[in-house]
């Protein structure tokens, strides 16, 4: 793993949060997610943010590998904040060329913008680093179960998942390696306007699609070998089990939501 926390990547540590349900932890990501969409003033945007570092710091994971896992990132991050600070319109203009603008209202909903990237990714980063690839695809399939009822591919769903999540760092680290490769050929990715960098990702992505359209084959034919059956009922080695940590967590997230909630009302 190195110095870095990539989403995907499992960090084994004796955390609270790591002996959590996975199913709970799941579900709280996904509402912490829905959360942030309802912060929108400072001090909901302030809860919010001592909520994630408690998550972060409960995890037992360094908060420098957290932001040399995000910071990949942050070109997205920018430049989505830009066009959300050059195209908002509302309160004091401080400057205006032709369409472009930069009001008040542009400053604050770009830095609301930032603030929503930084803990969607952060949050999902906690989920990922606690709990493994096969926990999670068990939560999502256990969560999906009553889809069953009307005919949902919940184990080939579930199956999906837990492919993608574990192949996401693979991915990741084969990329870092191509680019090497192209370095040592005299590539230099950091030269060139915006269209020209793109441009030279060219030689990058093909051997990626390549390689990765390859493992997929040999997937398929390790799980064919090994009699994979998509249509069938799995057993489990594992089984996940409600404990009374998980309730105590699960309040404290009800009452986490209420006082964001209250934050909001009252100011």
């Amino acid at each position: 793993m190195g110095n870095k926390v990539i989403f995907g990547i499992y960090v084994p540590t004796n955390s609270i949060i790591h002996r959590l349900d996975p199913r709970l932890k799941f579900m709280v990501c996904f509402w912490y997610v829905i959360l942030v969409f309802f912060a929108n003033s400072v001090l909901t945007n302030i809860w919010l943010g001592l909520v994630l570092l408690i998550f972060m710091r409960l995890s037992k994971v360094s908060t420098k590998m957290y932001w040399s896992g995000i910071k990949t990132l942050m070109w997205v991050i920018i430049v989505t904040a830009l066009v959300q600070l050059f195209f908002s319109a509302g309160g004091h203009t401080y400057w205006q060329w032709h369409f472009l603008s930069i009001t008040s209202a542009g400053i604050v909903q770009s830095i609301y913008l930032i603030l929503r990237f930084a803990y969607i990714i952060t949050i999902s980063t906690v989920l990922t680093v606690t709990t493994t690839t096969l926990q999670l695809a068990d939560a999502i399939e256990h969560l999906m179960k009553p889809l069953k009822y009307i005919k949902v591919p919940v184990n080939q769903i579930a199956m999906m998942l837990s492919i993608a999540l574990r192949f996401i760092p693979t991915i990741m680290s084969e990329v870092q390696t191509i680019m090497n490769a192209q370095r040592a050929r005299g590539m230099d990715f950091s030269q060139g306007n915006l269209f020209q960098r793109a441009k030279k990702l060219v030689p990058v992505m093909i051997p990626l699609f390549v390689s990765s359209f390859k493992r997929a084959e040999e997937l398929a034919i390790a799980m064919e070998a090994r009699g994979y059956d998509p249509n069938r009922e799995r057993t489990k080695y594992r089984v996940l089990t409600w404990q009374s940590r998980d309730t105590y967590a699960l309040l404290l997230v009800v009452l986490i939501s209420i006082i964001l909630f209250a934050l909001k009302i009252v100011f």
